[in-house]
């Protein structure tokens, strides 16, 4: 039951949330015990930055500058803990990790705005071991637009610049990530991606209708296009405002396999990135297991849930 989560804020909720704990003993979704408790492979580490946080201090550039402390926060846990995981830039590093019985944790920037118009910073980044860009979150910036309930804004997509960073994003081996973009924004990374591109953690609108969420044309086109979906936790984009069901999860599941095939969905959690639930069914990585349960009476195959666990995700990953 090796496990590859596509998504977690957990690097944001314990240095600019919590303020407390390390990744081994916190209050959050995602540490290592629960991990080593659902048998996770790889972790995605998201160093997301919330532009708001920085209007009065710096925008962007000071956005970009905490996007590095955050690498360098992981990169310091990696010193106490790497008996239990390690930092993986590629998929060999992966393979050795579990061969060595370590957790991988691959890193990710969540808000391309961070780059704020200069390709040198996208360099330094993927210098430092980032793998994974999502490009927007929820305001537009330097590369596009985001997901909006706003239908003019959710016709806009790519800028003349994220046109170029999707393009150099699959020259580097970064992976181009589509959650949280507008459907002209989707639209166009596909177009002008010459790398892997997923939505790292997104569900289906068909399901729970939200911009946040894949219409059934997209996962369509992201299926062909060789990407996966990593299923999200948050409850309005499973359908219910208070509750994180897995009664809902499991309806998420069963549609992206019968639109996109048994080759497309993952897991990308969401976990630490969210809250406002009033029940959280799955309250961290370690309660996964109940998912597993819940596919497999509805008939899932074992074989095929090791697939949306592990392998699909694992697919994208042998291009990093």
């Amino acid at each position: 039951m090796k496990l590859i989560d596509m998504h977690c804020d957990t690097l944001w909720k314990l240095m600019d949330l919590d303020g407390k704990g390390d990744l081994k003993k916190n209050g959050c979704s995602v540490n290592i015990p629960a991990m080593k408790k659902a048998e996770t492979a790889v972790q995605f580490f998201a160093c997301f930055t919330w532009i708001k946080d920085y209007e009065e201090t710096g925008g962007y550039d000071q956005a970009y500058e905490h996007v590095k402390e955050m690498i360098a926060y992981l990169r310091n846990q990696e010193k106490y803990y790497g008996m239990d995981f390690s930092i993986a830039d590629s998929w060999y590093q992966i393979r050795e990790n579990e061969t060595n019985e370590k957790i991988s944790a691959v890193l990710t920037v969540e808000e391309g705005g961070v780059l704020n118009g200069q390709m040198k910073r996208l360099e330094e980044l993927y210098a430092q071991g980032v793998r994974l860009m999502t490009l927007i979150w929820n305001y537009e910036n330097c590369l596009g637009y985001p997901n909006s309930k706003d239908a003019s804004v959710m016709k806009q997509g790519l800028k003349p610049f994220g046109k170029e960073v999707i393009e150099y994003l699959g020259e580097l081996g970064m992976i181009a990530d589509v959650s949280h973009a507008s459907d002209g924004t989707f639209w166009d990374i596909l177009k002008y991606a010459k790398g892997p591109v997923v939505a790292s953690h997104s569900n289906c609108r068909a399901i729970a209708d939200h911009p946040r969420n894949l219409t059934d044309e997209m996962i369509h086109a992201l299926s062909d296009a060789g990407g996966v979906a990593g299923l999200n936790f948050y409850g309005p984009f499973l359908g219910n405002p208070i509750v994180s069901g897995i009664e809902d999860m499991v309806r998420h599941i069963l549609h992206m396999l019968k639109v996109g095939g048994s080759e497309f969905p993952a897991i990308g959690t969401d976990f630490d990135g969210f809250d406002g639930m009033k029940v959280l069914e799955i309250p961290d990585v370690s309660h996964m297991e109940k998912l597993w349960n819940a596919l497999k009476k509805e008939g899932v195959s074992e074989s095929q849930l090791d697939k949306i666990w592990y392998g699909n995700a694992a697919r994208i990953l042998q291009n990093i």
